[in-house]
């Protein structure tokens, strides 16, 4: 004997309502992908189509120029190099002393705890800027060293606060309890307890401090001297720069010149972000959800 099983059927009103929400989230979708298809479309275009504005969705005139301009540039390899470097040892650095100072916060038995938290969150309100910070790092002996990109900026609050919510949410009283009594000390507990079962708070860390670290240029701008030190940000600052200068005296060569400027700046823009795409899809999953396990209690 065959049993239909009942279905609720939307009303016109639930089905234009989800219909206005599809058409909003597609215009939504378009307003986000545009910009990327275009500078990636760009990237691929040759210079004069890029600088008269032809190209809308797809490459004009196909041309590797800006990509071949980049890999002739010897400091390119040398910049991604060190933003690897800066990036991998940055993010593990980061992420190690973040677990560090956000798990003993989340537990009661830490004395001061809240005061503690407050002076820390205090620093994510006011900072003593930049030249103190600078006469700290120089007294420190950290300038033109790579250290000084992986040491001044190496804990940031608002992964700390995340951190500890985490914590407090996801490692409950009781497992603690049970660990002193069969004689696991703190750090032991840490190791064999708390990383396994904080994957995915770990995973939202690396990706934002790894981020981070890839984006950043301005603490070398500051800090590094040498040019063999630069990480790629700086180095690609640097090249937008010098082709976008007018010390070119024939007027055919100066507008190549800029055309070439134009192209360049999407070309980097691909280049520089490759990596994050790269990394991204493989700690989407553990982000969402450490995100929301993270945000729950404060």
């Amino acid at each position: 004997m065959n049993t239909m099983k009942p279905t609720i059927r939307d009303s016109v009103g639930d089905k234009l309502f989800l219909m206005s929400i599809y058409v909003i989230l597609s215009l939504l979708l378009v307003v986000v992908l545009y910009p990327l298809i275009y500078i990636f479309s760009s990237s691929f275009s040759s210079p004069s189509a890029v600088t008269s504005g032809r190209v809308f969705l797809w490459p004009v005139e196909f041309s590797l120029k800006g990509y071949s301009t980049l890999i002739e540039n010897p400091k390119i390899m040398t910049g991604y190099a060190n933003s690897l470097f800066y990036t991998a040892a940055g993010t593990i650095i980061s992420v190690a002393l973040t677990i560090m100072i956000a798990y003993p916060l989340s537990r009661k038995t830490l004395f001061g705890r809240n005061m503690l938290m407050m002076l820390i969150t205090f620093t994510l309100l006011f900072s003593g800027g930049l030249i103190p910070t600078y006469l700290v790092v120089k007294q420190m002996g950290l300038i033109d060293t790579r250290w000084a990109l992986l040491i001044p900026n190496a804990i940031w609050v608002w992964q700390v606060i995340i951190a500890r919510t985490f914590f407090q949410s996801s490692i409950p009283d009781e497992l603690i309890d049970s660990s002193e009594i069969d004689g696991c000390s703190d750090l032991r507990f840490m190791w064999s307890v708390v990383v396994p079962l904080s994957k995915p708070i770990i995973a939202v860390l690396f990706l934002m401090y790894a981020v981070g670290q890839w984006n950043s240029y301005f603490d070398a701008l500051i800090y590094l001297k040498t040019a063999k030190l630069f990480p790629l940000q700086l180095i690609l600052r640097s090249i937008i720069i010098l082709n976008n200068s007018s010390n070119a005296t024939d007027a055919l060569k100066l507008v190549e010149r800029q055309q070439l400027a134009e192209l360049l700046k999407y070309s980097l823009i691909v280049v520089a972000t490759l990596p994050v795409l790269i990394i991204y899809p493989f700690v989407q999953r553990y982000f969402v959800q450490g995100m929301l396990v993270g945000s729950v209690k404060g």
